[in-house]
């Protein structure tokens, strides 16, 4: 009879540990919410977010006369190169330009048009929204509408002086951000 009873308690105690490993091993998906952004950056409704990703890299900025005035230079954004991460930290993809360009691993990419940007707080690159194009390649991609650029850390121009002595000089600085991709609903 004990065998029994510990056997039964040995068998329960099993499909617990099974239920509980099952509900631990998938976790949710993280889904972003638009409420603490400003308007100017929001996705229009009609969009539901498709991808999630992390965008880690640096910024290339370049020392140029400031357009339109004599004399005075200032850092241009030259472009990116980042790495796109799932949550999860796997490489799903990378951003690149000029012209600013998302392509995921599966080969399909993209370029958009700016729409809105946003402070994204000090030392930070702005919060930003832009419209996607038609992507090229079929894949992950393709009809997407809107990227967010939120959640940036650093990215912001370079401190050293940008003047006629450094013309042309790049700088190339850190930053992260998320990027969140939206389809149509």
């Amino acid at each position: 009879m004990l065998m029994k009873t510990t056997l039964a308690a040995a068998a329960a105690a099993v499909v617990a540990l099974s239920a509980c490993a099952s509900k631990m091993s998938a976790p949710a998906p993280m889904m972003f919410s638009q409420a603490s952004l400003p308007a100017a950056v929001q996705v229009p409704a009609g969009n539901k977010v498709v991808l999630e990703t992390v965008g880690v890299g640096q910024i290339t900025y370049e020392c140029r006369a400031k357009a339109n005035a004599t004399g005075e230079f200032e850092w241009v954004f030259a472009g990116p190169d980042a790495k796109l991460m799932d949550r999860a930290g796997k490489q799903v993809g990378k951003y690149y330009g000029p012209p600013a360009t998302w392509e995921s691993m599966d080969g399909s990419k993209l370029t958009a048009t700016q729409l809105a940007v946003a402070p994204g707080g000090t030392g930070n690159i702005p919060l930003q929204l832009v419209k996607a194009n038609p992507a090229m390649g079929a894949g992950a991609m393709q009809g997407v509408t809107f990227i967010q650029r939120v959640a940036t850390k650093g990215g912001v121009a370079p401190a050293m002086p940008c003047a006629a002595g450094n013309v042309g000089a790049k700088q190339i600085v850190n930053y992260q951000a998320d990027y969140i991709f939206y389809k149509a609903s």
